[in-house]
C-alpha cells in the first residue's frame, strides 16, 4: 500500500498520504500540465530511487507522529482533519502565497464567487502577501458590510472571535460567507482608532455590480470596473453599447481597487478596445512554453481614453491597463499599481477538492512583466487624503478622476 502511495506521487498523481493510517480514498488529477524532463536517461532510475526513499521516510515519521498525537493529544482529531492538514501542508512548502489547496467547500465558495452570485456580506477583500494582513478593499454599495459601516482600508482582525491574520485569504472569506439570513461576527482595526471595532453583519445574496457606468459631462463615457469575473465581459459591452448610443466621445475607464479576476474576463474586454489580431497579454512557464491571447473583433470603441489605477489595482487589472498602455491606446493616470505578474490555474480534482499553482508569468505586448513593479502611470497623481476614508468619493471631489477628464477633453480637440 506505502509502494502505491509512492507510485502515485510519483507519476503525479495526489494519493491519500495516509492511506493505510486514516482509510482516505485515493483521488486523481483531472487536469495535469505537459511535464518536461530534463534530466538524462540513464539517471532517471537512481533520481526516481532517491524521491522514493524520501517519500518512504515521510510516510514512516507522519506513522510516527500520528501514534504520538493519539496517545498523547488532549483531544479526538477527525482523520478528515490529518487529511486535510496534510494537503495543505503539502501546497504551503511551496512558500507561494498563491498557490493553495481547496477543500470540496473552499472549492464551492470559489466558484460561486467567480461566477459573479454568492452569498455574504458585500466586500472586496486583498491580503498582503509579506505581512498576511487582509484588508478591505471596497464594500459594496448598499450591500451589508457597505450599510454596516464598514470603510475601504478597514483591517479584518477576527471572523467569529478568531484571528485572521496570515490565513489563508480563501478560507477567511469562505468563513465570512454563509446562508442567506444567517450573521457573521467580524472584528476590525480602523486608521485612528485605537481598539478593534465589532460588527455583527447579516449575510445576503450578492450580485456582484462588476461594472458601473454613467455619462459624464461633455460626451465623457465613465465605466468603473470593480472586479474581472465572467459576467464581467457582457457587462462592459452592454456599458460601451450604451454609452456610445449617447454620444460618446471619451472614455474613462476606472479599475481602482480592482483585485484582478480571470484572465478570459479581460482578454474579452480588451478584445473590445483593439485592433484584429493584435497581441493582449502572453505567457510563459517555467519551460519557456510561450502561450499567446490575441485579438479577434473586428468592432472595436476607437475613441480617446483614459485609465485610472492604484496600488490596489492588481493582477488582471495590470494586464488591461498596461496592454492599453503599450499600444497608446489609453493614457494611465493615478498611482503604480500592486504588481502581480504572475498567473495561477486551478486544477480541480475528481472528490471536489482542487489545488491552485502558480504556473506562468504574463507579460504585456511590449514584453513587461510587472511583478513586484506595478504599472507606472503615464501621469501621476495621488487621490487626496480626506477622500481616501470615503466608501463612495462624490465624482466632482474626485481630483484623479477629474484629471482624467482634463487629459480627456485636450485629447477630444
Amino acid at each position: 500500500m506505502r509502494k502505491n502511495f509512492l507510485t502515485g506521487f510519483l507519476s503525479g498523481i495526489f494519493g491519500a498520504i495516509l492511506l493505510s493510517l486514516i482509510g482516505f480514498g485515493v483521488f486523481y488529477l483531472v487536469y495535469e500540465p505537459e511535464k518536461v524532463d530534463a534530466t538524462p536517461i540513464e539517471d532517471v532510475s537512481a533520481a526516481n530511487n532517491t524521491e522514493e526513499d524520501n517519500y518512504e521516510d515521510i510516510v514512516e515519521k507522519l506513522s510516527v507522529l500520528k501514534m504520538i498525537i493519539d496517545t498523547y493529544y488532549l483531544e479526538d482529531v477527525d482523520s478528515e482533519a490529518y487529511a486535510t492538514g496534510i494537503y495543505k501542508g503539502f501546497v504551503n512548502s511551496l512558500d507561494d502565497p498563491y498557490s493553495t489547496y481547496y477543500t470540496k467547500q473552499e472549492y464551492a465558495n470559489l466558484i460561486e464567487s467567480s461566477s459573479g452570485v454568492y452569498h455574504g456580506i458585500g466586500a472586496v477583500v486583498s491580503q498582503d502577501v509579506k505581512t498576511g494582513v487582509i484588508t478591505v478593499v471596497r464594500p459594496y454599495k448598499d450591500g451589508p458590510a457597505y450599510n454596516a459601516g464598514l470603510l475601504p482600508d478597514d483591517i479584518l482582525f477576527k471572523v467569529e472571535g478568531v484571528e485572521v491574520t496570515g490565513e489563508d485569504l480563501t478560507e477567511v472569506v469562505g468563513k465570512i460567507k454563509g446562508k442567506e439570513g444567517t450573521k457573521v461576527n467580524i472584528s476590525i482595526y480602523r486608521d485612528g482608532v485605537t481598539d478593534p471595532m465589532d460588527f455583527t453583519i447579516v449575510r445576503k445574496k450578492i450580485n456582484i455590480p462588476t461594472i458601473e457606468y454613467e455619462m459624464l459631462k461633455n460626451d465623457i463615457g465613465y465605466i468603473q470596473i470593480v472586479e474581472f469575473d465572467d459576467i464581467t465581459i457582457s457587462q462592459f459591452s452592454s456599458a460601451i453599447s450604451a454609452l456610445e448610443k449617447k454620444g460618446m466621445k471619451g472614455l474613462v475607464i476606472d479599475v481602482r481597487n480592482n483585485p484582478g479576476g480571470l484572465l478570459n474576463s479581460v482578454v474579452d474586454i480588451l478584445d473590445r478596445l483593439l485592433p484584429k489580431g493584435k497581441l493582449v497579454v502572453y505567457t510563459e512557464d517555467k519551460y519557456g512554453n510561450r502561450e499567446e491571447e490575441k485579438t479577434d473583433n473586428s468592432d472595436r470603441y476607437n475613441k480617446p481614453m483614459v485609465v485610472m489605477i492604484n496600488g490596489n489595482s492588481a493582477s488582471a487589472s495590470e494586464i488591461f491597463a498596461g496592454t492599453l498602455q503599450d499600444y497608446d491606446k489609453a493614457t494611465v493616470i493615478g498611482t503604480t499599481s500592486f504588481g502581480k505578474g504572475i498567473v495561477q490555474r486551478v486544477i480541480p480534482l475528481t472528490d471536489g477538492t482542487a489545488i491552485k499553482l502558480t504556473i506562468s508569468k504574463y507579460f504585456t505586448p511590449n514584453g513587461r512583466n510587472i511583478h513586484g513593479e506595478g504599472i507606472v502611470p503615464d501621469v501621476e497623481i495621488e487621490l487626496d487624503e480626506e477622500l481616501k476614508q470615503l466608501v463612495t468619493i462624490p465624482k466632482d471631489e474626485d481630483n484623479q478622476l477629474q484629471k482624467a477628464i482634463e487629459i480627456l477633453k485636450e485629447q477630444m480637440k
